[in-house]
C-alpha cells in the first residue's frame, strides 16, 4: 500500500456559535487547510466529512459554500470517532491508489441542543433507564479509585494540567487556567466529577488535506507521514466487565503500534480522548505510557505536562479545547501535525517527532465503547 502524508491542516477556534449554521462553521476550516497546503482546490479528488449530529449531507453543505462540488463526498457518523473515522477512510482511499489527494472534514454544532448532556439513542436499554455519559465515566472513576486508591485531588489535577495547556492554545474553548481548589469546588455533576472535570459542549470544525507520500513534495518540503491508521469497534459483553480497563483502546493501541512499527516509548506527544478526568488517566495505561494502577502517580510526576517525557493533550484536550463531537478527531490531528512541524507556539513540545491521536465513542449498552480510531504520525 502507498504511504500517506498530511500536507494541509486548518480549524476554527472551538466555542459557542449560536448564530452560525453547520456550513458556516465548516467552510473556513476547509479554506484554511487548502491555504496551508498551498494546493489548488481542483486537485482535491474526494472528501470525507465526519459529524455525529450534523444532519444529512453535511459535507456537501459545507463544500457548496466554497464551490468545491462535483466530487465524491462521503458523510460519516461514528459518535465521537466520526472525523477520525473519516480520516481513516481518506487514508485507506489513498493507500489503495483510488485517489492521490483527498480532504477530511470534522464538524459539529452542539449549541443547537441548548445545553445538557449529549442526546443518546432511547432504544438502547441502558439509555432508556437514564444512563448518560457523565454517569458512565463516574462509575469508571469510582471503581478505579476503589481499586487503586486514586484520590479526588489527583483527578482534579487532570483538569488543572489541561486547562493550563489550553490557556496557551488560541483555538481552545476554555482558555482560563484553574486551580485544584477551583476544580473541586465547582458544581457536582456525577460523583466524583465536578463541572470542571467534564468536557464542555460547543461548536467547531477542523480539516485536513491528505495526499500520497510520493507527491507530497509538490506541496511541502517536509510533510508529516501517517504511520498507522486504526479503527476498531467494541466487543459486546453481557455480564461483568472491568471498568478500569478500556478494552477497545488497549486493543486499538496494540494494533496501531504494530502497524507503525513503534511502541509507547517512541511517542513524544499524544492527543487522547479526555472527555472526563478519569478518561485521560485510563488512556495513559491503555497506551502503555505507565503501568495499570499507576496513572495518578504518573500524572503527578509531571511526565504528561509540557516539558515532560510524553506530553498528553498539549492542545488542552477535550477538557479545555472543547468537544464538538464530530470535529474532535480531526482537530486532534491538526494539533499533532502542528506539533510535529514545530508550529504550536507557546505549547510546543520540544523535539517532537512522533505523535498519536485517539478518539473513542460510546453510549451503547454491553460495549466498553462502540468505536475507537487511533492514528500515529511522524516527521
Amino acid at each position: 500500500m502507498r504511504g500517506v502524508s498530511v500536507v494541509g491542516v486548518g480549524m476554527i477556534p472551538f466555542g459557542k456559535y449560536t448564530e452560525k449554521t453547520l456550513a458556516d462553521l465548516g467552510w473556513p476550516a476547509v479554506k484554511a487547510a487548502i491555504a496551508d497546503a498551498g494546493i489548488e482546490p481542483r486537485r482535491i479528488e474526494a472528501a470525507y466529512c465526519g459529524t455525529a449530529l450534523g444532519g444529512m449531507m453535511a459535507g456537501q453543505r459545507i463544500l457548496g459554500r466554497i464551490g468545491l462540488t462535483g466530487i465524491p463526498v462521503a458523510n460519516i457518523e461514528n459518535a465521537c470517532s466520526s472525523s477520525s473515522t473519516a480520516l481513516r477512510q481518506g487514508v485507506m482511499a489513498i493507500r489503495s491508489g483510488e485517489y492521490d489527494v483527498v480532504l477530511v472534514i470534522g464538524v459539529e454544532k452542539l449549541t443547537k441542543f441548548g445545553g445538557g448532556t449529549l442526546p443518546l439513542e432511547e432504544e438502547d436499554w441502558e439509555v432508556s433507564q437514564g444512563l448518560v455519559m457523565p454517569a458512565l465515566y463516574a462509575m469508571r472513576a469510582r471503581r478505579y479509585m476503589h481499586e487503586f486508591g486514586l484520590t479526588s485531588a489527583q483527578l482534579a489535577k487532570v483538569s488543572v494540567k489541561n486547562r493550563s495547556h489550553g490557556a496557551l492554545n488560541p483555538d481552545a474553548q476554555m482558555r482560563t487556567p484553574v486551580s485544584s481548589e477551583e476544580v473541586l469546588a465547582s458544581r457536582l455533576i456525577a460523583d466524583p466529577f465536578t463541572l470542571l472535570q467534564c468536557c464542555p459542549t460547543g461548536d467547531g470544525a477542523a480539516a485536513i488535506i491528505l495526499c500520497a507520500a510520493s507527491i507530497a513534495k509538490e506541496f511541502r518540503s517536509e510533510a508529516i507521514r501517517i504511520r498507522a491508521s486504526d479503527l476498531t469497534s467494541g466487543k459486546y459483553v453481557s455480564g461483568f466487565r472491568d471498568m478500569t480497563v478500556p478494552e477497545i483502546t488497549v486493543r486499538g493501541a496494540r494494533e496501531a503500534y504494530e502497524e507503525a512499527g513503534l511502541g509507547p516509548e517512541d511517542v513524544d506527544v499524544a492527543e487522547v480522548h479526555d472527555a472526563f478526568t478519569i478518561a485521560e488517566l485510563l488512556y495513559y495505561e491503555a497506551f502503555g505510557f505507565c503501568a495499570h494502577g499507576d496513572a495518578g502517580a504518573f500524572l503527578e510526576s509531571g511526565a504528561t505536562s509540557l516539558g515532560g517525557s510524553i506530553v498528553v493533550n498539549p492542545s488542552g484536550g477535550l477538557l479545555a479545547k472543547g468537544h464538538p463531537i464530530g470535529a474532535t478527531g480531526a482537530a486532534q490531528a491538526v494539533e499533532i501535525v502542528r506539533q510535529l512541524r514545530g508550529e504550536a507556539g507557546a505549547r510546543q513540545v520540544e523535539g517532537a517527532r512522533v505523535g498519536l491521536t485517539h478518539a473513542t465513542g460510546g453510549g451503547i449498552s454491553g460495549f466498553d465503547h462502540g468505536a475507537c480510531s487511533i492514528h500515529i504520525f511522524s516527521r
